[in-house]
């Protein structure tokens, strides 16, 4: 280790004074006289920040820099979806700075030069673990959501296959199986991050949820929202009819809409989840409606 470190020291003597810099509030006397004197005076060179924070003007030069995202806009953009570790450093240090990161700059090109007449294209970022993956994704939906896209998020494919509060059959299909808690949760994220869309959009079909209660052909898309969130086992089903409406009027070009899903792979996977004699589930409402 201690080789390790000798060599490192080492090599930071060889590097070019103009290149090194300090990174307290005030250089030492005796070191900025020696940089006056050993190498010419340039514009200050911005470390690992960005004032450019309006994702759609972010260009190659600010790669591997930081942008900052106001707390409220976060909680408005992001309800759920952000790292666990990176939600605690929000929380530590009262800022969020996200990284300008290749990839991201890469999918904004393409975002930005989408033809919305032809059929829509899917991009997968992809990469080891703990190469920026999760927020790169949150940069492309930090963008889309000042575009005034709608966007359907979700944060984590792997909770609804791996790990489930309550499972039950479901009403619509007696082979397939509901996650009513999963599906509550999702609609009312969904409703934090889209509330100024749900007003404008109608549906254009009748929904019958029980004998009493239905939703007539022309009511607001948020009526079902609620009725997902208000009556926890038909959330599910509500998430269906939102999937459903969003599908089919998107490609009038009413709105634009963005579907990302991190950890997407869990889709196609094996699920854990289990029925209460032990056999495995083998259909699911959620991935039905997402697939």
């Amino acid at each position: 280790m201690l080789k390790g470190v000798t060599r490192l020291i080492s090599r930071v003597h060889k590097l070019d004074p103009g290149h090194v810099l300090y990174m307290g509030t005030q250089a030492p006397q005796s070191l900025a006289a020696h940089l006056d004197n050993q190498v010419p005076v340039k514009s200050p060179r911005a470390i690992s920040r960005t004032s450019e924070d309006d994702p759609a003007k972010h260009r190659e030069q600010h790669e591997g820099q930081h942008y900052n995202i106001s707390l409220q806009e976060l909680k408005t953009v992001f309800p759920h979806g952000l790292p666990p570790r990176f939600a605690m450093q929000v929380k530590t240090f009262n800022e969020a700075c996200l990284m300008v990161r290749k990839p991201a700059l890469e999918l904004l090109h393409y975002l930005k030069n989408t033809n919305f007449a032809h059929p829509a294209v899917r991009y997968v970022l992809y990469g080891e673990k703990g190469t920026g993956k999760t927020l790169s994704l949150c940069h492309i939906l930090h963008f889309c959501a000042k575009q005034n896209w709608l966007i359907l998020h979700i944060p984590d494919a792997h909770i609804w296959v791996k790990n489930c509060r309550d499972l039950l059959q479901s009403n619509y299909n007696k082979q397939r199986f509901d996650q009513p808690l999963e599906a509550s949760t999702w609609l009312k994220n969904f409703k934090t991050a889209n509330e100024h869309f749900l007003s404008q959009i109608k549906v254009q079909e009748k929904y019958v949820w029980n004998k009493r209660e239905s939703t007539e052909k022309g009511r607001p898309l948020g009526e079902v929202v609620e009725q997902g969130i208000m009556r926890v086992r038909n959330a599910t089903d509500a998430v269906g009819i939102v999937l459903k409406e969003l599908k089919r009027q998107s490609s009038l070009g009413i709105f634009h809409l963005l579907v990302a899903v991190d950890g997407v792979n869990a889709l196609w996977g094996r699920t854990t989840l289990k029925r209460e004699d032990k056999s495995p589930v083998r259909k699911l409402s959620f991935l039905f409606w997402f697939l």
